[in-house]
């Protein structure tokens, strides 16, 4: 197959030849008038974006990696997005203007639209770049950039400035007008689309930024927004303030009020956002706390294990009902919640392993189903004891056959590793077998860590992803969709064992393409690590990166399929 990159290196090699002659042809320019940086925002340290935009809504605001002080700028570059964030500003014409910055990351560009750029690559540390230009005789704005490059990773930026005399003589003191005529034009459960008319300025406005109640969702830079990552059957009141080059805000527009979509995936599919929950490890926290905050309806409850002659309990030794587990299970349930029991797992004594036979096997899930009236099963299939022991396989599947036929209704997950580009041996035996057995499977989730993802988590995921789909398809003799819809992710936030690491926009990333294959599952492990400890290492109760807390079950809560 021809490399999927070569489009994009020829574009690169041709972009910065072009920004080499660009920087080398300049000319001596004019001293300035006395510096200061007429940027706002210019180390991020507000938290949030504004006023600097980003296309495809791929910035976000960081605690790591930064320059100075405790924020800096991530930009989360795709195969077709550069992840470009910019901010404009009010200047004076026929003036020399300085824009520099610290860049880390794989061709990262600092530049002026429509004027000098200069670019570097340090993948690993913080690198200033810095270029001069001179506005044009009737010039009072200038838009300046940072981005990377197509499908070369993740970049960072801090401490942008430029150094040059602000515009409008005295300074720009009028706001802009109040956006008028704000209207919802779509929704689904995890998403609301605005549109609005233009505000006006003296001067001219820059961009606007959404609200929701009293907090800054989103700036943007046109009459149209889509806010995503919302919950579903949720009421939210939106509005929209305006803003210019000078930092001048408008007041807010007149309010919209909208009610997300209910969840679960509608249609006839079966769709599942559910983050592992683990009563028995990395400090558990309160599963409503978690659900009030994020917006969260599932969770998969780890893990179902062995506790001697094929009898069901959690973890081997909790108490199948009557402890903290069904405490847990009961208070999601009243918060209007539903969960997934997870059979298995890496270690402990296990049913799959254990029990006697299929018909044994099916008869000890069958105990949790009543116990608790469930809706779905997952038989997380892992290491040599289950996963790379075919017979156990094909207990599995058979018990799997079993119960789903017992219980009408009931939908079954199996959950195993994968390689970068999609199953492993094993992982294809799996699928074989679950054929030629009629088990009648709802769902395939693949585990995207621990697998050499390294520093492209998100292409990586996607490859895995895609193999598992092809797989499918000649499997089963399914087309495209039918395979998406048969699929599940389930990711590791954060630090992986092996060093990956999976940051909030990333996740995102995969959440928004795992909604726009309309796949059926997407979990990650696990809740009990979604809090941030940036430098913290792999542990149970955080992620080892920096977030915010319960992040990434936010995100999660996001996936509609």
């Amino acid at each position: 197959m021809r490399n999927p990159l070569g489009r994009h290196r020829r574009r690169l090699l041709a972009l910065l030849g072009a920004a080499a002659l660009a920087v080398g042809g300049a000319v001596a320019l004019p001293g300035t008038a006395q510096a200061a940086n007429v940027l706002t925002n210019p180390g991020f340290e507000s938290g949030g974006l504004s006023p600097w935009t980003c296309t495809g809504n791929l910035g976000s605001v960081v605690s790591s990696p930064v320059h100075g002080g405790a924020k800096a700028l991530q930009g989360a570059v795709t195969d077709s997005d550069n992840a470009q964030c910019s901010q404009t500003v009010a200047v004076q014409p026929n003036t020399t203007y300085t824009l520099s910055g610290w860049v880390r990351g794989s061709y990262v560009y600092l530049g002026v639209n429509g004027g000098a750029s200069t670019w570097t690559t340090s993948p690993t540390a913080y690198s200033q770049l810095s270029v001069s230009f001179t506005t044009g005789a009737s010039q009072t704005s200038a838009t300046v950039y940072v981005h990377g490059w197509y499908a070369q990773g993740t970049y960072w930026a801090d401490d942008i400035s430029l150094d040059g005399p602000g515009g409008g003589g005295g300074g720009d003191t009028q706001a802009p007008t109040a956006p008028t005529g704000l209207t919802s034009t779509g929704k689904t459960s995890s998403s609301v689309s605005l549109s609005w008319n233009a505000a006006t300025d003296n001067v001219g406005v820059t961009g606007y930024d959404i609200y929701s109640g009293s907090n800054q969702v989103l700036t943007v830079s046109g009459t149209s927004a889509t806010v995503s990552g919302l919950s579903p059957s949720t009421s939210y009141t939106f509005t929209v303030k305006a803003h210019d080059a000078a930092g001048n805000v408008s007041a807010a527009s007149n309010a919209v009020s909208v009610t997300t979509n209910a969840g679960g995936g509608g249609g006839t599919g079966f769709k599942q956002a559910a983050p592992y929950l683990y009563e028995g490890w990395g400090d558990p926290p309160s599963p409503t706390t978690v659900m009030s905050a994020t917006g969260i309806k599932w969770f998969t409850m780890a893990f179902v294990l062995d506790s001697g002659g094929c009898t069901p309990a959690w973890d081997g030794s909790r108490p199948l009902t009557g402890g903290a587990d069904q405490s847990a299970i009961n208070a999601i349930r009243s918060a209007g919640g539903d969960v997934v029991p997870s059979f298995g797992g890496w270690q402990g004594s296990k049913l799959g392993a254990n029990c006697s036979s299929a018909a044994a096997l099916a008869g000890a899930i069958q105990k949790v189903i009543d116990a608790y009236g469930l809706k779905a099963v997952d038989m997380d299939i892992e290491n040599t004891d289950e996963f790379e022991n075919e017979a156990v396989q094909a207990k599995i599947l058979t018990a799997l056959k079993t119960v789903k036929a017992n219980n009408p209704g009931l939908k079954t997950i199996v959950t195993f590793g994968t390689s970068t580009t999609g199953p492993t041996y094993y992982g294809n035996r799996l699928i074989e077998q679950a054929q030629s057995l009629g088990a009648n499977i709802d769902v395939f989730t693949i585990m995207p860590f621990d697998f050499g993802g390294g520093s492209d988590m998100y292409g990586n995921t996607v490859n895995a992803a895609e193999g598992l789909k092809n797989k499918l398809r000649s499997t089963f003799g399914w087309d495209d969709a039918t395979a998406y819809a048969h699929i599940g992710i389930s990711g590791m936030n954060g630090l992986s064992d092996q060093q990956e690491t999976t940051t909030p926009a990333i996740w995102t990333q995969i959440r928004d393409w795992a909604n726009s294959r309309h796949i059926a599952r997407l979990a990650f492990w696990a809740v009990n690590r979604d809090r941030p400890c940036a430098g913290g290492g792999v542990v149970s109760n955080c992620s080892g990166i920096s977030q915010n807390t319960w992040q990434f079950t936010s995100i999660t809560a996001g996936f509609t399929g």
